[in-house]
């Protein structure tokens, strides 16, 4: 006990007294953590607020989006004055004003931007055309069609020279000709779909029975003369000349054949007609 008072008044006059503590009753002397003359300290650093991390978290993410965006932008852009196969991931970072390492951080190369782009241009013609909805009951067959083609012309508009720069290159880069085929190829399945859905309804009677190539080869026409083919727009290049086309293409391919009721009944003419013939 004796030792314990001497200590006690040995560190009164030190910045340490506050620290102790004691308890004469048990003679046991204890130490007050986090204390130093008479304040609580922390002896770690206190993490940082669940609010302020959300900010920073935030604000990280919208310099990542505009990061992004800047590099679609510049590869938009640059595709307005040259072709796609002479850009490089220096040309589009440069212009997009990233270094090459963010570049890599959001895409693999500039074909994957090319991809993003592509799969944005669908996904605002799968929101223009109500995704894909089936003809409702107050919609006719020609408002249809117009629904259809103008969402696509629309769309290739807005993402153009994208689509045109595509279109030219798909040719001679096997690359960006699996993108292309894979984009039609998504929007081919879901035609197909509403198409037989009218069939089965009694509500369609296209041209073919051969459903899958048909609707691929109306896409096809509509993707090759919207993006600026001048093999189906001519020297004229009036991509509106050719949407009146492509829209009445649609509807008599789609509605425009013979009803299977009227195919019966023609064969069973013509097979009455070939039994009553003299032999």
């Amino acid at each position: 006990m004796v030792a314990i008072q001497k200590l006690l008044r040995g560190c009164g006059r030190c910045h340490y007294a506050p620290i102790l503590s004691v308890r004469l009753d048990g003679c046991q002397v204890s130490f007050s953590p986090n204390v130093v003359q008479g304040r609580r300290v922390s002896t770690q650093q206190d993490a940082p607020s669940a609010a302020g991390h959300d900010r920073t978290v935030s604000a990280s993410k919208r310099r990542g989006d505009r990061q992004r965006q800047a590099i679609l932008q510049a590869v938009r852009e640059l595709l307005e004055e040259k072709p796609f196969a002479e850009l490089s991931v220096s040309t589009i970072s440069d212009r997009a004003g990233v270094a090459r390492s963010g570049f890599y951080f959001y895409f693999d190369s500039k074909y994957s931007v090319l991809a993003q782009i592509l799969a944005e241009a669908t996904h605002e013609l799968e929101e223009l055309t109500q995704y894909f909805a089936p003809r409702g009951p107050d919609e006719s067959p020609a408002a249809f069609a117009k629904r259809m083609v103008g969402s696509a012309a629309a769309v290739y508009a807005h993402n153009d020279p994208v689509m045109s720069a595509c279109n030219v290159a798909r040719n001679t880069d096997a690359e960006i000709r699996k993108i292309l085929d894979q984009q039609v190829d998504t929007v081919i399945d879901q035609v197909i779909g509403v198409v037989e859905d009218e069939i089965k309804a009694g509500t369609a009677h296209p041209i073919s029975d051969d459903i899958p190539a048909l609707v691929r080869t109306l896409a096809v026409s509509t993707a090759l003369m919207l993006s600026g083919d001048t093999t189906f727009l001519g020297p004229d290049g009036d991509v509106q000349r050719g949407v009146r086309v492509l829209e009445q293409l649609w509807l008599n391919a789609l509605w425009g054949g013979r009803s299977t009721t009227m195919r019966a009944a023609e064969l069973a003419e013509r097979s009455e007609k070939d039994s009553s013939s003299p032999i």
